[in-house]
This record gives C-alpha cells, sequence and structure tokens, in this order.
C-alpha cells in the first residue's frame, strides 16, 4: 500500500491479475494478448481453436468460419471441459490454460 497520508499509486494497491498485467508493463511486456485470434480453419473435437488463458474460463467471441459469417457468439470456455462449441457454426474451442492454479481471482 501507500504512505501513510498519501494516496497510493495504481501499482501500489493493485492486486491479483491487475498486479501482474502493470509489473510486466513495467518490465516492457504485454500479459495479455489483445489481438483477435486468428481463425484458420473450423475448429473440430480433433483439431479445435485453442485459446490461452490466465483465467480458469474465459469468454471467447465466435464470428464462424471463415471469419465474420454469423454475428459474434460469446462462449464461456471452462478449464473442466474438454471442449466448448459454438452453437452458430459448430466451431470447437479449447482452453490451454497458462495460469496458476494457486492465483484465485475472485
Amino acid at each position: 500500500g501507500g504512505k501513510a497520508g498519501e494516496v497510493p499509486t495504481d501499482l501500489e494497491q493493485a492486486t491479483g491479475l491487475e498486479r501482474i498485467e502493470l509489473l510486466a508493463k513495467l518490465e516492457g511486456k504485454e500479459l495479455f494478448d489483445m489481438e483477435p485470434l486468428q481463425v484458420t480453419h473450423l475448429g473440430t473435437p480433433k483439431n479445435p481453436i485453442v485459446v490461452e488463458s490466465h483465467d480458469p474460463i474465459r469468454f471467447v467471441g465466435c464470428t464462424g468460419f471463415p471469419v465474420e459469417s454469423h454475428d459474434v457468439i460469446w462462449i464461456n470456455l471452462d478449464k473442466s471441459h474438454e471442449h466448448d462449441r459454438c452453437p452458430e457454426c459448430g466451431s470447437v474451442f479449447t482452453m490451454n490454460f497458462v495460469g496458476s492454479e494457486d492465483e484465485h481471482h475472485h
């Protein structure tokens, strides 16, 4: 935290993923990839679209294949699921969990 009588900075009061993101930015790195997924194929159970996530649950917007063939459908990916499927186009997504099991982001 900040010093007594002073307003703490964002870095001094940040916790969890926000703190990790701020520390990465101080090192000149981006923790989160903000670019759209490069969807090169329609995901199938044997060849799904792989999405990295620091959290055990992540929302992904699917616009179909080829890209923008349907309106955005938001899919809730869960690391406990083998895969998740878009109800519109049937594309299959799977999560590559890159976070830590010890971090708790409530």
